[in-house]
């Protein structure tokens, strides 16, 4: 493994408890983000062409796909508590239903225009590889999580 490719993840492995224990969220969610940036720009390694285009499309996505996933969604999940979902009325249900219905066709209308804007300015092997190395990031950041829970 090259130097390059074992910098960001010693980085991330090494910060990782320092985060972890950080009762704010959003603080937890920008340092995930520097080092999912880090991490991304190694793997990917973009032309500085490359990457003036990608990051303001990448960061866009990434901000508006939270949005939806975690903020929106999480106030629709929190309706579905036991308690909550029992208490619902059948009208209730079909409009939180819609709700969740009109936010999944956001996020598939999101993930579309993305890939669209990526096509514009990166070859389709690197977005590829974009995807492999967020996948590759995600499962490092769980696994840390896992160890985490484990040890403690």
């Amino acid at each position: 493994m090259k130097i390059k490719n074992i910098l960001p993840l010693l980085l991330f492995l090494t910060s990782f408890s320092f985060f972890a224990q950080n009762g704010k969220i959003d603080e937890k969610r920008e340092k995930i983000k520097a080092f999912k940036v880090s991490f991304l720009t190694t793997e990917l390694e973009l032309t500085s062409t490359e990457a003036e285009k990608f990051w303001p499309i990448y960061n866009a996505y990434d901000d508006k796909q939270y949005e939806l996933k975690y903020l929106k969604m999480k106030t629709y999940l929190r309706q579905l508590k036991d308690d909550n979902l029992k208490n619902l009325s059948d009208k209730d249900a079909a409009t939180l239903l819609s709700q969740i219905e009109s936010t999944d066709k956001e996020i598939y209308q999101l993930r579309e225009k993305y890939m669209n804007s990526l096509k514009k300015v990166l070859p389709a092997k690197k977005i590829l590889l974009l995807k492999k190395s967020e996948d590759d990031f995600n499962r490092k950041l769980l696994q840390q999580y896992r160890d985490k829970a484990n040890k403690d």
